[in-house]
């Protein structure tokens, strides 16, 4: 009778459990299976084209055995993965967690481009709030700064150059909104902006046109001689610098540059 008891209360917690359902059982099993099965399993899927079920293996596999190097490896199947089905979102969180706890790897190149790659794909339209631009620079940035001699500058150092030109395209047109709304010191902070941060890009010229419209508007001329004549030194040919020169000349000045000026010390540092 003592040898039936405890049989009887070894076998309820197994009754209970085939009571919970296939989903607990599913489970248990998996809660035993060994990493590199699991890792494997996942490959196996992704050669199969089988993207999500793949993300749902490898996700598994983090969650059961954090910290390993088979999750290290994971996260770097899921950034990959996430990417490759548009999931922006969860392709940084892998990046940005396998950056923090590898930061000396081979890998965390890759996944700081890929994070640089889905901030990219998630620029708004310029008219609209750049703070995921500015995520897509600041990612690009790091990449370049830190792993210089990396496969992936190339690209980086071109979508930087798109990214920058889409920030000083945002800063420009809000400029713009100020000038007309004659809020010239506004304006003037918005192209200085322009002039500082991004004059690599297209919108450098017009820039300095419009610190001359601004300065010249509140009379401020030896700046707006000064941006002028920066303007006529760096792009000579185009119709900004005639336009710059044309509002002065209107007024009986002509470009002059002030080398202790900001814009003058600006483009000095080139």
């Amino acid at each position: 009778m003592k040898l039936f008891f405890k049989v009887a209360v070894l076998a309820l917690p197994i009754a209970l459990a085939a009571c919970s359902g296939k989903d607990e059982l599913d489970e248990l099993a998996l809660n035993e299976t060994p990493p590199e099965v699991l890792y494997n399993e996942g490959l196996a899927l992704r050669a199969q084209g089988k993207l999500r079920d793949s993300t749902q293996k490898f996700e598994e596999l983090d969650k059961l055995y954090p910290y390993s190097e088979y999750s290290k490896k994971s996260l770097v199947n899921l950034a990959y993965l996430n990417y490759s089905r548009g999931n922006y979102t969860e392709t940084v969180t892998a990046a940005k967690r396998y950056v923090t706890l590898y930061p000396g790897d081979e890998n965390s190149a890759y996944m700081l481009y890929l994070a640089g790659q889905s901030y990219f794909h998630q620029m708004p339209d310029i008219t609209r709030d750049q703070a995921v631009t500015k995520k897509a620079a600041s990612a690009f940035n790091e990449l370049i700064q830190r792993y210089p001699d990396s496969e992936y500058i190339s690209d980086a150092e071109e979508k930087l150059r798109i990214v920058k030109d889409q920030l000083g395209g945002k800063e420009m047109q809000v400029g713009r909104y100020y000038l007309k709304k004659r809020n010239y010191i506004a304006a003037i902070n918005r192209f200085k902006s322009v002039v500082l941060d991004y004059q690599t890009t297209r919108h450098v010229e017009e820039a300095l046109f419009r610190l001359t419209e601004c300065y010249y508007a509140l009379g401020v001329i030896n700046e707006a001689q000064t941006a002028a004549a920066v303007l006529g030194h760096n792009y000579p040919d185009t119709a900004w610098y005639k336009d710059a020169y044309s509002l002065l000349n209107k007024g009986g000045y002509e470009p002059s540059e002030n080398s202790g000026s900001w814009i003058s010390r600006a483009f000095r540092s080139i």
